[in-house]
């Protein structure tokens, strides 16, 4: 990205002021990048725990294996999950708030006993299903503002302090050269009229 700049102290002047708004961001943007990169890793790591969680909670009720068949479909759903917007490093990202469900009526006297504890099962289990998948997500976001970050420390750091400073050298010899040049000018000006004026004396 070439920086457009004009050969005089005005647009000196807002190269100047550019470069220090990004000099002063680019700490800020750094510790962002560095906060994101350690709350993405926070977020896939809980994921995974919480998947593990529901295979051991799987394995845990595997004993029941045999008994599901009886087991009346339809008689739990997800009726609404719903999600909190939480702010993590400056970034909105959802976090589970309660997962509600439909329970299906059934007879508790000519029913299995046990139906009631499977019913408590599956909402443990779709919890925790559940609650993974919004770390899931939580962590998609949070990598691609991450990733955001690190382009905008790239393009500071390696494209635009780089070109306003190379910019701000370029304007500061140019304008030297011109006074330089200037009072080469003047010297001569000087000189050529106090010959003149010696010439004319000696008239």
């Amino acid at each position: 990205m070439a920086i457009k700049f004009q050969f005089n102290k005005t647009s000196l002047n807002e190269i100047n002021k550019q470069l220090k708004i990004r000099l002063m961001a680019l700490p800020t943007l750094k510790n962002k990048e560095s906060a994101l990169r350690v709350e993405v890793k926070k977020a896939k790591k809980r994921s995974e725990e919480l998947m593990e969680e529901l295979e051991r909670a799987l394995q845990q009720y595997d004993y029941l294996a045999a008994l599901w068949h009886e087991f009346e479909p339809g008689l739990i759903r997800v009726r609404d999950v719903e999600l909190v917007t939480v702010k993590v490093a400056g970034v909105k990202t959802p976090a589970l708030k309660s997962v509600s469900y439909d329970v299906a009526e059934f007879n508790r006297y000519t029913s299995p006993m046990w139906f009631s504890e499977g019913i408590e099962i599956l909402k443990k289990l779709a919890q925790l299903g559940i609650e993974s998948e919004v770390y899931v997500e939580k962590s998609r976001i949070l990598d691609y503002q991450r990733k955001k970050t690190t382009q905008k420390v790239n393009l500071y750091e390696k494209v635009q302090i780089p070109g306003y400073e190379e910019a701000i050298l370029k304007i500061k010899r140019f304008i030297e050269d011109e006074e330089n040049l200037s009072k080469a000018a003047q010297k001569i000006v000087k000189a050529r009229h106090q010959a003149e004026e010696e010439e004319e004396d000696a008239s």
